[in-house]
């Protein structure tokens, strides 16, 4: 597991709201010379920025247990590229990355973060890479699985997100087991407890989180795969991608991109490029 820097917040004791450590790192942005010109049409041409989301996801969005707050890559993210552009947010939700996708080629979404694939960049634009997230498999209680070597076998099912990247790769990974979709996350742990799949793929960020709703659910050591996660936005919208490439570098050598890692609780291997 690669090392993430951590940075700490203040709650005043006098009970006044706390300055944001994403706020905070906007700011240091912003003064570092990162502004909005024609960007801000380009970028936000409806006058607000509309971030497409889907809920399970440390990528995308999460709800924190112990605060209620939402956090999340593509939430964190498109707050922040909001203020630096100064136009309101705006959450537009899905079920899934696939939906997220499929909004943003409809013209009804600016933002989002993708695993940037060479399939998923003939209907997007992508950024540099923002995380590199190891694939592996999660498998429920008393599973007799316990390598990736031992997924690949008759009438194992294998669960994926319908529309997902690892729906496309994985019968070919896996010629001997049943590739399952689920239509989203919330559902494919639903089949865990109806015993209807063996094991889920996905990047293992989503799968500790989808651990933390399964007791006794394991994500398996060993990795299938590495995918490359980006932000992306609409095609036809490329003159503005040298200030979304700015805005990534910036994130990374700020610590943005960091905190917003931390505060979405998002764990398994990564590396900040």
């Amino acid at each position: 597991m690669y090392a993430i820097a951590r940075f700490w917040s203040f709650t005043p004791s006098n009970g006044a709201d706390a300055v944001s450590p994403i706020a905070m790192a906007v700011a240091g942005i912003m003064s570092a010379g990162v502004s909005a010109g024609n960007e801000r049409e380009v970028l936000a041409p409806n006058g607000r920025l509309r971030v497409g989301v889907y809920p399970g996801s440390p990528l995308s969005m999460v709800r924190q247990t112990n605060t209620s707050e939402t956090h999340g890559l593509s939430f964190d993210l498109g707050k922040a590229l909001a203020k630096q552009l100064d136009v309101p947010f705006e959450q537009v939700t899905y079920q899934r990355i696939a939906d997220v996708l499929d909004g943003m080629k409809a013209g009804d979404i600016d933002f989002t973060v993708s695993n940037a694939t060479p399939t998923r960049a003939l209907d997007v634009a992508f950024s540099q890479t923002l995380l590199s997230l190891e694939l592996g498999y999660l498998v429920p209680a008393v599973s007799p699985i316990v390598t990736t070597s031992d997924v690949d076998k008759p009438g194992i099912r294998v669960g994926v997100t319908q529309g997902s990247t690892s729906e496309r790769t994985l019968p070919k990974i896996l010629p001997n087991a049943t590739v399952v979709p689920a239509q989203n996350l919330k559902y494919a742990i639903q089949m865990f407890e109806r015993r209807e799949l063996d094991a889920f793929a996905t990047n293992k960020p989503i799968l500790f989180e989808m651990s933390d709703q399964m007791s006794g659910a394991r994500v398996l050591d060993g990795r299938w795969g590495v995918e490359h996660v980006a932000v992306a936005i609409p095609k036809g919208r490329e003159s503005g991608m040298e200030y979304v490439r700015h805005f990534v570098e910036d994130a990374q050598s700020s610590g943005l991109l960091a905190k917003a890692v931390e505060q979405a609780g998002l764990r398994g291997s990564t590396e900040a490029k």
